[in-house]
């Protein structure tokens, strides 16, 4: 059998039929299609094992992941209530920026992380040890999308077998960390990518999930119909339409959807259009007319009202105060 980059490399036409494949059916890829929306993508990593006591505070300017790999602490999120106990083989993910802080023992001071935090070969065996690994989302819209999530998403790895990625994620992790090299920092970015999108999407297929767009595209019925919404978000939707192509009645299916996303199909549908246009605003230069038109207004008036009640600025206003962040 021959090489299959030689073939393909030889093959021009086939390597052109496997990209044609792989964009075929894009709404059958909801999870892609609304992370690639999002535009999430991690940032650095860390390996930490601080001795007892200690507080140590995580800003709120980035989402995060702390991979407990050994000893137990408490997790106090600012403006969750009671602090959790995380323990030895937990995973926490903080998908939205919120300031958290890690504790073991009665530390008298609160701080941020520092070098003598690191993992050292001589640390204590009692020493509580976990990874820290933080993402920064690109659009403006990803915000609004994962305030869905919950604050934070707790997995116990050692009990679950979905999860059992994640010692080959952790080792590839620590292994950059520890003997970085060229291509290292991207490296540490595509498996900080990889944990956050496995993370969500054992959490969603959980029957617990809160309800959201996430543990929707999950769902296989009402996941069909948010593929279609998604990929056609102009057309002018009916919940029977949409019931049709979910395989469910028209009560069953604005029952199901409810339920799941947490929104009827109309205001999901409302809210959908504003997320795409405020993300196109970001990304394109197209006129707001045509944006508004792409996302199924019939008129730019309705568009700026709706615009405006949901973000509190008009698509003008959106678009040069992001242009003005990103330069």
């Amino acid at each position: 059998m021959p090489d299959p980059l030689t073939f393909f490399a030889q093959r021009p036409e086939h390597a052109d039929a496997v990209s044609a494949l792989t964009r075929e059916a894009p709404s059958r890829d909801l999870l892609s299609g609304l992370l690639r929306t999002v535009r999430l993508r991690g940032g650095g990593a860390v390996h930490l094992a601080p001795s007892p006591p200690f507080a140590i505070e995580f800003g709120e300017t980035t989402a995060m992941v702390h991979i407990f790999e050994r000893g137990g602490c408490e997790l106090h999120i600012t403006g969750q209530g009671e602090p959790r106990i995380v323990h030895e083989g937990e995973i926490v993910l903080l998908p939205r920026p919120r300031r958290h802080t890690i504790v073991s023992g009665s530390a008298e001071v609160i701080r941020g992380p520092e070098r003598r935090d690191l993992v050292a070969s001589d640390d204590h065996v009692g020493t509580p040890r976990w990874l820290a690994g933080s993402f920064a989302v690109d659009a403006p819209s990803g915000g609004q999308m994962l305030a869905e999530l919950p604050a934070a998403i707790v997995m116990t790895g050692v009990a679950d077998r979905s999860l059992t990625w994640l010692d080959v994620s952790s080792r590839l992790l620590l292994e950059e960390i520890a003997s970085p090299g060229q291509g290292s920092a991207v490296m540490i970015s595509r498996i900080l990518d990889l944990m956050f999108i496995r993370i969500i999407r054992a959490w969603a297929s959980r029957p617990d999930a809160d309800p959201g767009w996430m543990s929707g595209a999950t769902d296989p019925q009402i996941g069909n119909a948010l593929g279609e919404i998604r990929a056609h978000p102009s057309r002018q939707w009916t919940v029977a339409t949409l019931a049709k192509i979910a395989n469910l009645s028209r009560s069953a299916f604005a029952q199901r959807f409810t339920e799941r996303i947490g929104h009827t199909p109309a205001a999901y549908i409302s809210q959908l259009r504003l997320e795409i246009a405020a993300d196109h605003l970001r990304s394109t230069r197209d006129p707001v007319n045509l944006i508004a038109a792409d996302v199924g207004y019939r008129s730019n008036a309705a568009f700026t009202r709706a615009f405006s009640r949901r973000y509190g600025i008009t698509p003008k206003q959106w678009r040069t105060r992001t242009d003005a962040a990103i330069g």
